[in-house]
């Protein structure tokens, strides 16, 4: 038997160290049996693994076989202690001396090819025998149970957070991929169909991974334990960390922005034709006023003297060729193709009526003034007979000026205004006493 570590224990030290090491293997079975039937162990078991995965597990599962020995040996040599222990009520010196070997000293023999060092490989050159301590015996199950605990855990959450997620997001896939037919997007035919195309690609290669490559997908909070190591205080505690989750994020915004321009499409079917049959009104609307501008444009030229008169626009024949486009993209379903062409035709057909008003407007100017002439002569007549003036003679023969100049055809808008003026101004008191007065009249 080798020497003891340190100072002989007493009874109670005895007592307290064997109650402790009793509560620890307590403890450590019963992790063991929980990490034995972990959904994620137990999934690991039977997949068919690829990449870091594969490389992890590989080392977890001979660390899980590894586990179970070191405790065994330990449940062994906490056994061979109670049995001291149990020889004598009150321990002697000798008993005394043997248990705090057991308990402190390097007492446990274990096979050096299933303990390697702390920082070594599984499979690397190792001792035969080693005799640790039950102390350090814990400290190597800590680190084992934590390199095999964060293997089983991240696969666990991995598979947990995205398989089904996936398979969600293939169904949803599948029912825009139905949408996009209705509208007419195909492959091939369109950026959308291979846009969905490929990512029914992206998403059927990421569940294949999830499945394959968990850890792939696994993001520790901090780098992953060594081999065999690990603190006392953190070696039974879940690892943390969080799933990858941006690949399967990306494809699901993706998605939702084709969606949105499917749906877009669908209610361009729903509402292509009263769209068209706007566009239609607008230039039967924008013809007739072009139709109403050639009609004054002729009256301005036979009614009023030396005007300038632009000349009316013809009808857009280029517009209505893109119409009949249109309607052709309408009747064989090609929505993705109509889509811009009819925004583009309703506000060409918009800036066409805009066009067709701005040269009513342009050619009849001319009678609008004339018209506007006419409206004051009128009016200063109604204010003549309030002013009791009806029959003075120089406004009598101013009005009837205005009105020869007015209603004559061509008519001479600057001289028909001149006299409009002098109508006006012949109601004015000061002026009707001095014409009065000087017996004047306007020729």
């Amino acid at each position: 038997m080798a020497g003891t570590a340190g100072p002989v224990m007493s009874r109670d030290e005895v007592d307290r160290v064997l109650t402790r090491r009793g509560e620890e293997r307590d403890a450590v079975e019963a992790a063991l049996l929980s990490l034995q039937d972990h959904p994620g162990r137990r999934l690991l078991d039977g997949a068919a693994l690829t990449g870091r995965t594969q490389e992890r597990w590989a080392v977890a599962e001979q660390g899980l076989a590894l586990l179970w020995a070191l405790f065994d040996r330990y449940a062994e040599a906490l056994a061979s202690a109670r049995a001291v222990r149990a020889r004598r009520g009150k321990p002697g010196s000798a008993e005394l001396a043997e248990l705090s070997e057991l308990l402190t000293g390097a007492a446990v023999t274990v096979s050096g090819g299933h303990l390697p060092e702390a920082v070594g490989q599984l499979g690397a050159q190792v001792r035969l025998v080693e005799r640790v301590t039950l102390t350090e015996l814990m400290d190597r199950m800590n680190g084992w149970y934590a390199v095999v605990l964060e293997v089983v855990n991240a696969a666990d959450a991995v598979w947990t957070a995205l398989p089904a997620r996936i398979d969600l997001l293939l169904a949803e896939l599948g029912r825009v991929q139905m949408l996009a037919l209705s509208v007419g997007v195909r492959p091939g035919g369109h950026p959308l169909g291979d846009d969905l195309t490929r990512l029914a690609e992206e998403l059927t290669a990421l569940r294949t991974e999830v499945l394959a490559d968990p850890l792939a997908l696994w993001r520790p909070a901090r780098v992953p334990a060594q081999r065999g190591t690990a603190s006392e205080a953190s070696a039974w505690a879940s690892p943390s960390g969080a799933v990858d989750t941006t690949g399967f994020d990306r494809a699901g915004r993706h998605l939702d922005d084709i969606r949105v321009e499917l749906e877009g499409l669908l209610r361009l079917r729903d509402e292509s034709h009263e769209r068209l049959q706007q566009v239609a009104d607008l230039l039967q609307r924008a013809d007739a006023t072009l139709a109403e501008a050639r009609r004054a444009r002729g009256e301005v030229l036979a009614k009023i003297a030396s005007t300038e008169v632009p000349a009316v626009p013809g009808p857009a024949s280029a517009l209505r060729e893109r119409i009949v486009l249109a309607v052709e993209y309408q009747q064989t379903g090609q929505w993705h193709r109509l889509g811009q062409l009819l925004d583009a035709l309703e506000d060409a057909a918009a800036k066409e009526l805009t066009r067709a008003r701005h040269s009513l407007t342009e050619v009849a100017q001319p009678l609008a003034v004339r018209a506007e002439l006419r409206g004051r002569l009128e009016a200063y007549k109604a204010m003549a007979a309030r002013f009791g003036l009806a029959e003075d003679p120089v406004v009598v023969e101013r009005f009837e000026k205005a009105r020869w100049l007015l209603w004559s055809a061509p008519c001479d808008l600057r001289a028909a205004a001149e006299a409009v003026t002098r109508f006006q101004q012949a109601l004015r008191a000061p002026e009707r006493q001095a014409t009065s007065g000087g017996n004047d009249s306007d020729g």
